[in-house]
């Protein structure tokens, strides 16, 4: 079973499934998370979605630390490292994010529930990731980008355990792994009403799993498989475009787990919608809604590829590998975000300015 070519995508699609009933469940959202701390004062959406990159984490690193999986082959631990690309493709990511209302993953859930606008955002923002991977905006990132890389190869990766091991000889990633861990958890339950919360705990800790799930998975399969298979987990900018890719210019590959996992959300998210009977048909009220929804995509697919990766995947994948990018990619979406919701919500562009 595990030998078949199709236990790649089919993996992908059951715990992108897991993904999305319970995303969809408990309303897991980044940007929503992010809009309520800062406008509402309200941490536990923001406390679900750290929770989330703890349990990733932790369980991760528990497994590579025990032999069980190596992800020295991820691209999100490439020994080049690009703070350019970091810093402006997650500003961009999250400044669209903010004009679209949601993330990539948030749209596919949405669209598990009948969003007519989440399935524009989902084609635009795989659209915009294959123009920034393989097209134009390929070429301009190639041409005057990537020559300003940070070079990790002493280290063999960006991983902080592995810099930190070639800087002092020891190795640490077991106890880097726990005290980053053990202090987001500190920061999670540090709140009593939410150690309470069981619903939204449950909802972190499950994403957090299947963060890690899908390490494993890939991991194991490229082992397994007789073909060349991406050690990955979930991540929400190239898979849609890759999906696009694969409607449209059929070459009789096999879908690859990103596939799976995409489509899985979607159905994840339908079966919660059709439990709680709240499916229903959302479409855009106007073009000046639909041209604000079209740009705020443009800029996810075009800042996810130059970022490596979106809320999602930098946020909880790659922190889960320690990777530098990580905190830097999570930061820089959060400025975007910050100034997008400024201007959306208070028609203003600060940043810092205190909220009244």
């Amino acid at each position: 079973m595990f030998e078949s070519p199709w236990a790649l995508p089919l993996a992908g699609l059951l715990i992108g499934t897991i993904m999305g009933l319970v995303a969809r469940w408990n309303h897991f959202c980044t940007l929503s998370a992010l809009e309520r701390y800062w406008y509402g004062a309200d941490a536990d959406g923001l406390r679900t979605w750290v929770l989330a990159g703890a349990v990733a984490l932790l369980s991760t690193q528990t497994l590579i630390a025990l032999g069980v999986i190596d992800l020295r082959e991820s691209f999100y631990l490439d020994a080049s490292f690009l703070l350019p690309g970091a810093v402006l493709g997650g500003f961009l990511f999250g400044l669209g994010m903010a004009l679209v209302g949601t993330c990539g993953f948030g749209a596919l859930v949405r669209l598990g529930g009948g969003s007519l606008r989440s399935l524009i955002i989902v084609i635009t923002i795989g659209l915009a990731a294959l123009t920034a991977q393989r097209g134009l905006i390929g070429r301009v990132r190639e041409t005057y980008f990537e020559p300003l890389s940070f070079d990790f190869s002493q280290a063999g990766t960006q991983s902080l355990s592995d810099i930190v091991e070639s800087i002092t000889g020891f190795s640490l990633q077991l106890a880097l792994a726990l005290l980053v861990g053990i202090s987001l958890l500190y920061w999670v339950f540090l709140s009593a009403s939410y150690r309470s919360n069981v619903r939204s705990i449950l909802t972190g800790t499950v994403i957090g799993l299947c963060v890690t799930a899908g390490w494993l998975t890939t991991y194991h399969l490229s082992h397994v498989l007789f073909r060349q298979v991406q050690i990955e987990s979930a991540s929400f900018v190239m898979p849609p475009g890759e999906l696009i890719l694969g409607f449209i210019a059929v070459t009789g590959t096999i879908p690859d787990y990103g596939i799976g996992l995409v489509v899985g959300v979607v159905f994840g998210s339908g079966m919660a919608a059709c439990f709680t009977k709240d499916v229903h048909w959302e479409a855009c009220d106007d073009a000046r809604e639909l041209s604000r929804h079209l740009s705020g995509a443009c800029l996810m697919g075009v800042g996810g590829v130059l970022a490596t990766g979106c809320t999602v995947g930098q946020g909880i994948s790659a922190l889960s590998t320690m990777a530098v990018s990580a905190p830097i990619v999570f930061v820089s979406i959060c400025l975007g975000a910050r100034l997008g919701l400024r201007y959306l919500i208070e028609g203003s562009f600060g940043v810092f300015t205190r909220s009244t």
